[in-house]
Formats: structure tokens, sequence, C-alpha cells
């Protein structure tokens, strides 16, 4: 039987914890490493609904991309963060979080991820961290090109059918047709800079705040297409390696759409 560290072990070689931000909890959050895999559940996000679903299918690991514990916990007193934790450890389910060490890899990370659905190509870290990768590999952001560009409309249009998106905000469209993409799924108002300086026609992330729009500058056009919307095919990254991998259970994807905010 495969044990929940065969996981983990495979996980980090793939996005090491030491790639994490400083204010991240990624790692093996709740459960014995030693303990035999009877299934995995994985998701965008721990949820009391993600963590019902694993009971029924009989997975007593759950993978999620962001950690449902941040901080410290002194005190259960019934915040959603305390119910999901107790439930867990009374069904002794283990919690495994691959948050931004997952972000900031090149190869099989959660930007790849969405550079192989837009069909990008010559792909590169937008914001290279040397000192955990001297090769260029590691860092916040990717940036690539389209195979050939596409007019400002016509690559909205590309970008909410590839993303299966139902809306998107974005700045003022340029004259300028688009070639040079910048990603960063989930919050990347920090790396707007970044994408400038490498001259991307537009940067695709999610969490801009109305003032960011501005920062802009009529240089770049910025998409923001929503946290979960961006992120959401990192289940789908996680199933394929783990698929690829393990051949002694089945990954499960969960059903449960985790996204907090809703559109009418």
């Amino acid at each position: 039987m495969t044990k929940i560290k065969e996981i983990t072990d495979f996980l980090e070689s793939i996005a090491p914890l030491h790639f994490q931000e400083s204010y991240d909890n990624a790692g093996l959050i709740y459960g014995d490493e030693e303990a035999e895999i009877s299934g995995v559940l994985i998701s965008l996000d721990l949820t009391e609904e993600v963590l019902q679903e694993a009971i029924e299918s009989d997975s007593n690991l759950v993978i999620s991309h962001h950690p449902i514990i941040f901080r410290g916990i002194k005190k259960f007193t019934g915040h959603y963060v305390d119910r999901i934790v107790a439930m867990a450890i009374k069904n002794d389910i283990a919690i495994y979080a691959i948050h931004t060490n997952l972000d900031n890899v090149l190869d099989d990370g959660v930007n790849g991820k969405i550079a192989e659905i837009l069909g990008l190509e010559e792909t590169a870290i937008l914001q290279v961290k040397k000192e955990l990768d001297e090769n260029g590999r590691v860092g916040s952001g990717i940036i690539g090109n389209l195979k050939e560009p596409l007019a400002p409309k016509d690559f909205l249009s590309y970008l909410k059918e590839r993303m299966e998106l139902r809306v998107l905000k974005h700045t003022a469209l340029l004259d300028a047709e688009i070639k040079k993409v910048a990603i960063c799924g989930g919050s990347g108002s920090f790396l707007l800079d970044a994408a400038t300086k490498a001259q991307a026609d537009v940067f695709i992330t999610s969490d801009f705040k109305y003032h960011e729009f501005f920062d802009a500058d009529g240089k770049i056009v910025v998409v923001d297409i929503g946290h979960y919307e961006s992120e959401r095919f990192t289940i789908n990254l996680l199933y394929d390696l783990l698929k690829e991998k393990f051949r002694k259970f089945a990954p499960r994807c969960t059903k449960v759409n985790t996204n907090p905010v809703k559109y009418y």
C-alpha cells in the first residue's frame, strides 16, 4: 500500500517546501505520514463540503492548493477553519497543502498550467528567485508568447474560452496586437512592474484593487479573471501528476465548487 509520505515526498520533489513564501503554510498540516492511503481527494480549497466528499469517497488524504491554516490556532470557537480542522481530526483525514511552492516552479507549476492552456511558447519565470535556483526556473509568474498574435478583443474572447470564464475585468485595450503574455495565478498585482518591464502586452492575474488598475498607465493591458478562476486548473495539474506517478490508487478531483465569489 502507498503511504502518505510517498505522496508528499513526490509532490515536494516537484515543489520543495523551501520554495514557499514566508507567510505560507504548505506541507502536511494534519495527519500521520506513515498512514496508508485509502484514497486521495484534490481540491483548490478545503471546505466542510470537500471533507464530506472525502468521507463519502473513502479518501483519507485531501490535497488542496490553499492551506486551511495560515496562522496558529489558539482556540477552537466555531470559526469555519476550526470546524474544518476538527472535522478532519475526527474522521482521521490527513490535510496537505501545496501552495506558493507550486506557484513558484516553472515546470509542472500553477502558472505553467495556465500557460499550457493558453498555448504559450518560450515560457520563462517572470520574476526569478536566483537564491532558490540559479538556472532561473523558480520564481513568481510566467511570461511567454502566443503562437500567433491576436487583436486585443480577439485575445479576450480566446482567454474567456480557454479559461472557461463567464466574466473578466480589464484595463483599457491598447492598439497593439497581443503577443507576449504575462501570467500570475492568484493575487498578482505585485508583479505588474515586472510584467511591464518584460514588455508583456497583457498581464493576466486576479485580485487587483480599483486604484491598482490605474498603475497599468497605458503601458500594458491588465486582465483580472478572478482568484478561483485563475487557479482552478491546479486541480487537474495535481491529478495528472499523481495519476502518472502512482498506480495503486486513483486520485479524485473534487466535485465541489469552492469559489466563495458568486456572480449574478
